[in-house]
This record gives C-alpha cells, sequence and structure tokens, in this order.
C-alpha cells in the first residue's frame, strides 16, 4: 500500500538543500539587479492612477520623456523629473513614484513598468488671514478652483475688506498643454493704494490680459491693460500740484517685458545675473493717458572667499509724454527708501511740491553690495544661514527732462546733484518670497527737500537695489 505522508521537503528524494535555494534566489535578484544598472531597460508602461476630473492628454506631454530613459538610474532622474512637472501644474496635492518590473505577456526581460500615484486637489479650496499696517487692518478671503476645467486651468477670487478700504480681484489663469511655461491670464480688479509721500490715493478698476512665453533663453510678458483711475488727496494740507492732479483718468495701454535670470536664488543669489527690460506705451488703444515708458533693472553676482557675495545693481528708466500731454503723478517714476537708495525716505528724492513727492520722467540707481555670513557663523546649517552681513554703496538720481534738448544735455542732467549713501546692517531671508533689511545708513549728497534717514532704517520687499 502506498504511502499518502507528503513528500519530504529535504533529503535526498529533493536533492536540493534549502540553502542551496536561497543562494539560487539572491544570485539571480543580483544578477537582474546589475542588469537594471548597468544594461540597457525599456519603459514598457507609464500608468497615473488616482485622476478624476483631470485630462489624460494634459498630463501625457508631462511624463513623455520617461519612456525615452535608457538605464534604470535614467528612469528614475526622468521619473523625478515628470514628477515635478506634475505638481508645477498645481492640481494635484501629492504625487508618488512607483518603479517595478513589467509582467505580463508582453512583458520582456528588461522592461520597467512606471506608475504615478496622484491625489488630486479639491475642487474648491478657501483661506482667510488677517492683515495689520499702520492704523488700519483688514480682512482677506480668497477662493481658488484649481483644475476647472480639467486642463490645469485656474480660478482665483480674492477680496480684501479694510478698515479704510476695500478691493478684490478675479484672476483666470490657462497654461499651454505640454510648455507651462506658456500661459494666459485674464484679470478683473479693483485695488486701492494710498501714497503719504505725495499726499495722493489713487483708486484703480481694471481689466488686464497678458500672455507668457519663454523665446531661447529669455522669458517674455505681453500685456494689454485697460484701467479707470480715480486720483484724490489723502490729506487736506494736500500741495496745488497734487490737487490739479486729482480726478478720473482713463488709461488704455500695451506693454512688454523681456526678462533672463540665471540667478541660483532670487533673494539671496550666490552667483548669475539678471536683466529685465519693460516697455510701455499708453494712448494707441484709447484713454487719455498718452506716453511712452522704458525701463530697466541689471544685476550681476559674484561669489567670493568664505562664502561671501559681492553683488552690483544697475536701474534706470525714462518717460515720454505723447501728444502734448503732460505725464500723470501715477505713471512717474519714483526713487528713495530702503529698497531703493537707501539712507532716505520713501520716495522722497526728486521734485516736489509743498513737501509732496510729485515724481520724475527719467531716473537712474546703482549700488554695490558686499553680503558675508554672520561673524563667528552662528547656526550655521541651520537657522544661522537666514541671515547675511550686509555692506552696501548706493547712488541715484530722479528728475524731469527737457527733450528739446540733446542727449547730452540729458546725461548730464542725470549726472546733477547725484544723491549717495553707504552703510552696514543686517539681511533675513523668509523663504523664497522676500527678505527683511535692517540698516545703518549714511546718506550724502542731500539736496533741498530730500528727506533723510540718518541712522537705522528697516526694509521689507521683494525686490531691491
Amino acid at each position: 500500500m502506498q504511502s499518502m505522508d507528503p513528500l519530504p521537503m529535504h533529503g535526498r528524494d529533493m536533492g536540493v538543500h534549502p540553502d542551496d535555494m536561497i543562494e539560487v534566489q539572491e544570485a539571480e535578484q543580483e544578477t537582474k539587479q546589475e542588469v537594471l544598472e548597468n544594461k540597457d531597460v525599456v519603459v514598457q508602461h507609464v500608468n497615473i492612477e488616482g485622476l478624476g476630473r483631470t485630462k489624460e492628454d494634459l498630463l501625457g506631454y508631462e511624463i513623455s520623456e520617461v519612456f525615452h530613459a535608457k538605464n534604470l538610474v535614467d528612469v528614475m532622474k526622468k521619473s523625478h523629473i515628470a514628477r515635478q512637472k506634475l505638481l508645477r501644474l498645481g492640481i494635484f496635492k501629492e504625487v508618488e513614484v512607483v518603479i517595478d518590473t513589467s509582467d505580463g505577456a508582453d512583458a520582456l526581460p528588461n522592461g520597467l513598468d512606471v506608475t504615478f500615484e496622484v491625489t488630486e486637489m479639491k475642487r474648491l479650496t478657501g483661506s482667510y488671514n488677517t492683515m495689520v499696517g499702520n492704523n488700519e487692518g483688514s480682512m482677506v478671503l480668497g477662493v481658488k478652483l484649481p483644475n476647472v476645467f480639467g486642463r490645469a486651468e485656474k480660478l482665483t477670487f480674492q477680496f480684501s475688506y479694510g478698515t479704510k478700504e476695500t478691493s478684490y480681484g478675479l484672476s483666470f489663469f490657462k497654461p499651454q498643454p505640454g510648455n507651462f511655461e506658456r500661459n494666459l491670464a485674464l484679470n478683473l480688479y479693483k485695488v486701492t493704494g494710498q501714497f503719504p509721500w505725495s499726499s495722493l490715493k489713487e483708486t484703480d478698476r481694471g481689466v488686464s490680459t497678458e500672455l507668457n512665453f519663454p523665446l531661447w533663453r529669455t522669458n517674455h510678458t505681453l500685456k494689454w491693460e485697460g484701467v479707470w483711475r480715480e486720483l484724490g488727496c489723502l490729506a487736506r494740507s494736500a500741495s496745488f500740484a497734487v490737487r490739479e492732479e486729482s480726478g478720473h483718468t482713463l488709461k488704455s495701454a500695451l506693454s512688454h517685458t523681456m526678462s533672463i535670470d540665471n540667478r541660483n536664488s532670487a533673494i539671496f543669489p550666490k552667483k548669475g545675473a539678471l536683466l529685465r527690460i519693460n516697455q510701455e506705451l499708453a494712448g494707441y488703444t484709447g484713454g487719455d493717458a498718452s506716453f511712452l515708458k522704458e525701463d530697466f533693472e541689471l544685476q550681476v553676482n559674484r561669489r567670493l572667499v568664505w562664502d561671501s557675495v559681492l553683488s552690483a545693481s544697475l536701474w534706470g528708466g525714462c518717460l515720454l509724454p505723447i501728444g502734448g500731454r503732460p505725464s500723470s503723478i501715477a505713471d512717474r517714476f519714483y526713487l528713495g527708501g530702503p529698497t531703493s537708495v537707501r539712507g532716505f525716505g520713501m520716495y522722497s528724492i526728486g521734485p516736489q511740491s509743498e513737501g509732496d513727492y510729485l515724481g520724475g520722467e527719467a531716473y537712474w540707481a546703482g549700488g554695490l553690495h558686499l553680503y558675508t555670513p554672520l561673524p563667528f557663523r552662528p547656526g550655521r546649517a541651520g537657522f544661522g544661514d537666514l541671515f547675511r552681513t550686509h555692506f552696501f554703496l548706493n547712488a541715484g538720481n530722479l528728475c524731469n527732462l527737457n527733450y528739446g534738448e540733446g542727449p547730452r544735455a540729458h546725461l548730464q542732467r542725470l549726472a546733477e546733484c547725484i544723491r549717495w549713501s553707504y552703510g552696514a546692517g543686517i539681511v533675513l531671508r523668509l523663504g523664497n518670497i522676500a527678505r527683511l533689511e535692517l540698516n545703518y545708513c549714511i546718506p550724502m549728497g542731500v539736496q533741498s527737500g530730500d528727506r533723510i534717514c540718518d541712522g537705522v532704517q528697516f526694509g521689507a520687499g521683494i525686490r531691491f537695489l
């Protein structure tokens, strides 16, 4: 009678020792890993899991490069780049990448499958915050609808209710599939600004449309803006020149901005350069403001010894009224303050009337800066890296030009009465958005009517000279 006992798992009947089986399996895994790392592989399938309202054709442009990977390392790199592109669309909360060997009837020995596991953002998101300023406060409500039509469109509404003014803005953003840098934006807004240095209050109600696109190594923005501007006096003591500007104006303008930016950081750059050129033409598409406005910004950064950085900046611009109409106080340039020529009051350089600064039609400003780590490097590789020691030398001038004169007379006018300052301080980086400066300033070249800040000056912003 034949026994019904199971066959032994080891011994002569099997002919293979279990330790030998483990060694064979490990050898197979090592061989497979070596094939993936050192030999060519083929990405057979790229899957996206978790899609709801997002259209698949949009994502095909972002992940297509993964199919061109030739080895495992290349697959990992291209998958990481594709993940960053998917997150950049602003429609996913999370994106995870899973790389596995291919299976199924059509699987190749060196085939791989890449899966992107995504979590879409909610259809409607909101935000609420409060802002407190000098003797004023405001409540800001925001509503955002990401991925409205399934192809990374975004609709945003923001409403601000303050103790002094109320403002709002509605914007629609639409990127080109496969080229996120090429996008279209439409805006509808009402915003109110108070400018105490000019005793001026301005309320703008307008619409704008802009097209952003890269071209070779440059980025371009084409924009049309139509705005109804209401100018008024901020105080009863406003000068007659400001009162004369009060009233309603309609501005319709076309503008173009070209920029080249290869800096490693916009806030604390250690290397690279920035060039931005802007042109604005108003009056040819309607409105009662008519002028041609040109301005530029140049910045060069170079790393020195001991983690120090030398930075040089140059700004300049001019405004040419067209059709015999004088320029508006709302369109002119302003100069001075903790973000431009330090040591002077906010926008308190140049033409003024009875203590109100009226701006100018031409200006230039230059700066030379030395940024160093804090002495003795406290908090190195941590919180201390958010701070830098700052030594600076700034100079500039703002004036009005007589365009009946030649270029030599214009340059001579800009070279007269140069304001300049020098000093030192501490700079704090706030993420990659803005920075704070606390400087001790010594203003020089002060002219009659200039408002100075001799000593400690505090500044906050996103754009500094």
